[in-house]
This record gives structure tokens, sequence and C-alpha cells, in this order.
């Protein structure tokens, strides 16, 4: 098996509210409504990405593969459903980098090898969506490619990058 790249590029979606603040505490039912939890398909669930959060309900037809979510704090609080997840996997969102993130959400992002960093100091780079962002998992760092600011992120554990080099948790799992 080839190793998962541990720098990653793509256009930014910072989302921010009109005022241009990173929008805090997006639960996981302003990521994936509760009205779509019989959809077990995972390829179906893109289209239902931000289905109840103002301003961003147009995101699934705007989104491209490649694309890299930049949120605000406690991004995925609430429920556990791992839908909130997968739509933005389902649409090709490469990764998701946020001030800080629900502890559940974190951990089932995290188990299906979906890189999230964390970064408190997300409003040094001057992100617009857009924007080149680039994420260096192994350095720690990311970086505006428009600007050339990097900052320094939170650092992954072992565990997180050997489940993310393995696919997810279960195949993680299965190599042991």
């Amino acid at each position: 098996m080839n190793a998962k790249p541990t720098v990653i590029e793509g256009r930014a979606w910072v989302v921010a509210d009109g005022a241009g603040n990173l929008i805090a505490d997006v639960d996981t039912d302003q990521i994936y409504h509760n009205a779509h939890l019989a959809v077990t398909d995972v390829a179906q669930m893109g289209q239902y990405a931000f289905g109840n959060l103002d301003g961003w309900k147009d995101f699934p037809k705007k989104a491209a593969a490649g694309d890299i979510l930049v949120v605000g704090s406690n991004f995925g609080a609430g429920s556990s459903r791992q839908q909130a997840v997968d739509c933005f996997r389902a649409l090709g969102v490469v990764a998701v980098v946020g001030v800080s993130f629900g502890a559940i959400y974190k951990r089932n992002a995290i188990n299906a090898g979906w890189p999230l960093v964390e970064c408190d100091a997300l409003k040094e780079l001057g992100l617009k969506s857009g924007d080149a962002l680039r994420i260096d998992l192994a350095a720690g760092e990311l970086t505006n490619v428009a600007t050339g600011k990097a900052v320094k992120v939170a650092p992954w554990s072992r565990v997180q990058m050997d489940i993310y080099q393995a696919g997810d948790l279960f195949a993680y799992g299965a190599k042991k």
C-alpha cells in the first residue's frame, strides 16, 4: 500500500459569517441535518452538507474534490453522527482546519482517517475562501500559499498518523 500524503494542498473554504468572522459552535445538525439520517450511501451524503447552516446551504454545489474547510471553534459539537464527517468526504473535501473541534466529531474524523488540523492562529494567515492552503501534517505547519505566511499547528499523535496512513480505524486495527 502506498503511503498517504503528509502534505495536502487545496482551495480553502473559510466558513465565516457576513462580517468575515469564523463561525463558532457549528453543530452536527447544522453540518448534516437529522432529516437525512436514513441516507446510508456515503456517496449520497455530500448533497446535504451544511444544509442547515445559514449562508452555506449551497456549499455542496460549489465544493470540489481537493478542497479544504477552514472553520471556527468547537466545530462539530453535538451528536455523534458519522454523517457529519462523511458528507464532506463524499464531496471530496480532503481536510478540515479549525480553531477547535467537538470531541466526538474529532474522534469520528480521526477514526475515518480524515485529516483534522487544530490551529488557534488561523486569523494570522489572513485566509479567504478560494486561497490555496497547504497543510504539512508531518511538520505541523499550515501555509497560506498566496501570501507565504505560515503558522504552526497542533501536532498529530503517532496513533492519529497511523490511522490516517492505514485509511481508517478498521484498516489500522486489521494491521495489528
